[in-house]
């Protein structure tokens, strides 16, 4: 285990909306530095206005790299040289652009090896698109820079309580074409290996949920149950992964089932994330899985409606940062376990008694 705090890079998202209000209103509570070195990539200028317009006590520092940043206390690295106005609830690409600074400076900080992990402020996902981002959201971009050529997967999570997803930000009318049974092998696979991984769940027990009303009802409604689904499930179940279904998903939130799994695998975006923020929209957060980075988010947008009035909740956003920091260490615990595995142990019959032998390393090999 690292010894120092670990460092969080916050990106200070879309400018309108209500990423600095969550953001600050986080760490005007003392008791966060504790846990973290919070650094954000945004604009100490927009910053101070949001903090002078909402009336918030949190104070911050100017900095220009996390190198620089003092552990126990809020920093911000400047992203832009440009004047940039806010204006409350306004899409606006100059906003976006700004936005995208702060993404790109967080990610190149990261490669150094400056911060941990990532929490990202909401994003206005129109007013981002540019040359240097034509992505559906955050998850693809991570997914590009800093994936090392792995997948990711999006989960949302509570506590417990945790959806991923097999199709992401697509067209509703293109779910079933892109629908394959390699890709919910993907999908549940790396969804496995997160729940063994950063949640430490020894035997995981995912639920996958149909494509179909009442799962195809013996393909009466649709076949991707009996073709593409179920030989998915079949051949994961055979690798050892415990994965159920496909349960029909109209009532399997409602149902007592949901306590049953530590995992849900949704076949889209809306079939999973409708439910979740129906039960869980408070203290959500959005997990990228699958990637060497951490990246986590609260899951509500840029609240227009509400930016600017003070009224926005930080919790789902602190709950983005005790995510990150618990996934962060769950992954150094299994890093420390491998690097020093325990050595094999096994009784020798000798004579009447029972010795206990440990293999030396050399023999290991």
């Amino acid at each position: 285990m690292e010894n120092h705090k670990i460092r969080i890079g916050i990106t200070q998202g879309d400018i309108n909306g209500v990423g600095y209000e969550v953001i600050l209103k986080t760490f005007a509570d003392q008791t966060m530095f504790e846990l973290c070195t919070p650094i954000i990539y945004g604009s100490p200028k927009v910053a101070a206005y949001h903090r002078k317009s909402l009336d918030l006590p949190t104070n911050f520092s100017i900095i220009n790299s996390a190198a620089d940043a003092d552990p126990d206390r809020l920093s911000i690295v400047n992203c832009t040289d440009d004047e940039v106005k806010v204006e409350f609830s306004k899409p606006d690409p100059i906003a976006g652009q700004a936005a995208l600074a702060a993404l790109q400076k967080a990610v190149e900080e990261y490669k150094k090896n400056l911060i941990d992990v990532i929490v990202t402020a909401p994003i206005n996902k129109h007013t981002i698109q540019s040359e240097g981002f034509s992505f559906p959201g955050h998850t693809e971009y991570i997914e590009q820079t800093l994936g090392e050529g792995k997948k990711a997967l999006m989960i949302l999570m509570k506590n417990d309580f945790r959806v991923a997803l097999v199709t992401g930000h697509i067209p509703v009318s293109q779910i079933a074409s892109t629908l394959s049974k390699q890709l919910i092998e993907e999908k549940i696979k790396i969804f496995h290996r997160s729940l063994k991984l950063d949640f430490g769940i020894g035997a995981p027990r995912i639920a996958v949920l149909a494509l179909n009303p009442h799962a195809g009802d013996g393909g009466l409604l649709g076949t991707e149950e009996e073709e593409i689904i179920l030989p998915a499930i079949q051949e994961m179940t055979e690798q050892g992964i415990l994965c159920f279904g496909p349960y029909p998903a109209d009532g399997f939130m409602g149902s007592n089932n949901l306590s049953r799994f530590d995992g849900i695998l949704a076949m889209y975006h809306d079939q999973g994330l409708a439910p979740f923020k129906a039960l869980a929209m408070d203290e959500g957060v959005n997990f990228t899985a699958g990637l060497p980075v951490i990246r986590t988010s609260p899951d509500h947008g840029t609240a227009y409606d509400i930016a600017g009035k003070g009224v926005a909740s930080e919790d789902s956003f602190r709950q983005a940062v005790y995510a990150a920091i618990d996934i962060y260490r769950n992954r150094q615990r299994e890093k420390t376990a491998r690097a020093n595995p325990l050595r094999k142990q096994y009784y020798e019959k000798r004579d009447d008694s029972d010795k206990l032998k440990l293999d030396s390393p050399e023999e290991e090999l």
